[in-house]
Protein backbone atom coordinates (compact mmCIF):
# COMPACT_ATOMS: atom_id res chain seq x y z
CA UNK A 1 0.00 0.00 0.00
CA UNK A 2 1.58 3.39 -1.28
CA UNK A 3 1.31 6.74 0.07
CA UNK A 4 -2.01 8.83 -0.30
CA UNK A 5 -1.64 11.67 -3.41
CA UNK A 6 -1.63 14.77 -2.67
CA UNK A 7 -5.11 14.54 -4.54
CA UNK A 8 -6.06 11.78 -2.18
CA UNK A 9 -5.27 13.81 0.67
CA UNK A 10 -6.72 16.80 0.03
CA UNK A 11 -10.25 14.89 -1.10
CA UNK A 12 -10.10 13.60 2.60
CA UNK A 13 -9.34 16.90 4.08
CA UNK A 14 -12.65 18.23 2.52
CA UNK A 15 -14.30 15.65 3.39
CA UNK A 16 -13.81 15.17 7.05
CA UNK A 17 -15.87 15.59 9.47
CA UNK A 18 -16.15 19.00 10.81
CA UNK A 19 -16.26 20.07 14.51
CA UNK A 20 -16.69 23.08 15.79
CA UNK A 21 -17.90 24.38 19.07
CA UNK A 22 -17.55 26.35 22.29
CA UNK A 23 -14.32 26.39 24.70
CA UNK A 24 -12.92 28.36 27.81
CA UNK A 25 -9.53 29.63 28.11
CA UNK A 26 -8.86 30.03 31.91
CA UNK A 27 -6.54 31.47 33.87
CA UNK A 28 -5.59 29.98 37.38
CA UNK A 29 -3.29 33.00 38.49
CA UNK A 30 -6.21 35.16 38.34
CA UNK A 31 -9.49 33.20 37.65
CA UNK A 32 -10.34 35.35 34.62
CA UNK A 33 -11.43 33.61 31.37
CA UNK A 34 -12.60 34.22 28.17
CA UNK A 35 -15.48 32.09 25.90
CA UNK A 36 -14.79 31.71 22.08
CA UNK A 37 -16.67 29.79 19.64
CA UNK A 38 -14.70 27.67 17.12
CA UNK A 39 -15.83 25.93 13.48
CA UNK A 40 -12.94 23.88 14.44
CA UNK A 41 -12.51 22.72 17.59
CA UNK A 42 -9.77 20.83 17.42
CA UNK A 43 -7.36 23.28 15.00
CA UNK A 44 -8.44 25.35 18.37
CA UNK A 45 -6.68 23.32 20.76
CA UNK A 46 -3.85 22.37 18.63
CA UNK A 47 -3.38 26.66 17.84
CA UNK A 48 -3.74 26.78 21.77
CA UNK A 49 -1.44 23.73 22.58
CA UNK A 50 1.37 25.52 20.46
CA UNK A 51 0.76 28.98 21.93
CA UNK A 52 1.88 27.39 25.64
CA UNK A 53 4.83 25.52 23.85
CA UNK A 54 6.08 28.65 22.35
CA UNK A 55 4.74 30.78 24.76
CA UNK A 56 3.54 33.20 22.89
CA UNK A 57 0.04 34.03 24.11
CA UNK A 58 -2.87 33.02 22.03
CA UNK A 59 -5.29 36.72 21.90
CA UNK A 60 -3.86 39.92 22.94
CA UNK A 61 -6.53 40.49 25.62
CA UNK A 62 -4.71 37.80 27.43
CA UNK A 63 -1.72 39.41 27.30
CA UNK A 64 -1.53 40.97 30.92
CA UNK A 65 -2.35 37.97 32.30
CA UNK A 66 -0.35 35.72 30.29
CA UNK A 67 2.72 37.99 31.14
CA UNK A 68 1.84 37.97 35.27
CA UNK A 69 1.34 34.59 35.51
CA UNK A 70 3.06 32.78 32.62
CA UNK A 71 1.75 29.86 30.24
CA UNK A 72 1.05 26.98 32.64
CA UNK A 73 -1.43 28.86 34.53
CA UNK A 74 -3.50 29.01 30.93
CA UNK A 75 -6.28 25.82 30.00
CA UNK A 76 -8.03 24.94 27.39
CA UNK A 77 -11.48 23.48 28.20
CA UNK A 78 -14.02 22.50 26.03
CA UNK A 79 -17.45 23.25 26.86
CA UNK A 80 -19.85 21.89 23.99
CA UNK A 81 -19.17 20.36 20.60
CA UNK A 82 -21.54 20.56 17.66
CA UNK A 83 -20.98 18.42 14.14
CA UNK A 84 -21.69 19.59 10.73
CA UNK A 85 -24.57 18.38 9.55
CA UNK A 86 -24.28 17.07 5.61
CA UNK A 87 -27.13 19.62 4.48
CA UNK A 88 -25.66 22.73 6.44
CA UNK A 89 -24.05 25.46 4.06
CA UNK A 90 -20.94 26.15 5.92
CA UNK A 91 -22.91 30.00 7.20
CA UNK A 92 -25.49 27.71 8.67
CA UNK A 93 -22.93 25.65 10.92
CA UNK A 94 -21.08 28.86 12.02
CA UNK A 95 -24.87 30.67 12.48
CA UNK A 96 -25.29 27.64 14.93
CA UNK A 97 -22.07 27.54 16.74
CA UNK A 98 -22.47 31.61 17.42
CA UNK A 99 -25.96 30.84 18.44
CA UNK A 100 -24.07 28.00 20.70
CA UNK A 101 -21.99 31.06 22.02
CA UNK A 102 -24.33 33.10 23.06
CA UNK A 103 -26.05 30.44 25.56
CA UNK A 104 -22.84 29.75 26.82
CA UNK A 105 -22.74 33.23 27.80
CA UNK A 106 -25.73 33.73 29.11
CA UNK A 107 -25.42 30.59 31.44
CA UNK A 108 -21.83 32.18 32.46
CA UNK A 109 -23.46 35.73 33.21
CA UNK A 110 -25.89 33.91 35.43
CA UNK A 111 -23.28 32.30 37.73
CA UNK A 112 -23.53 28.67 35.89
CA UNK A 113 -20.19 28.48 35.99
Amino acid sequence: MGNPTKKELKEQYKNRVLTGGIYRIQCSGDKSYWLRASLDIQGSHNRFAFSKKTDSCPEICMLKAWKQYGADAFSLETLEELEKKETQTQRQFSDDINTLLELWEEKFMEGGQ
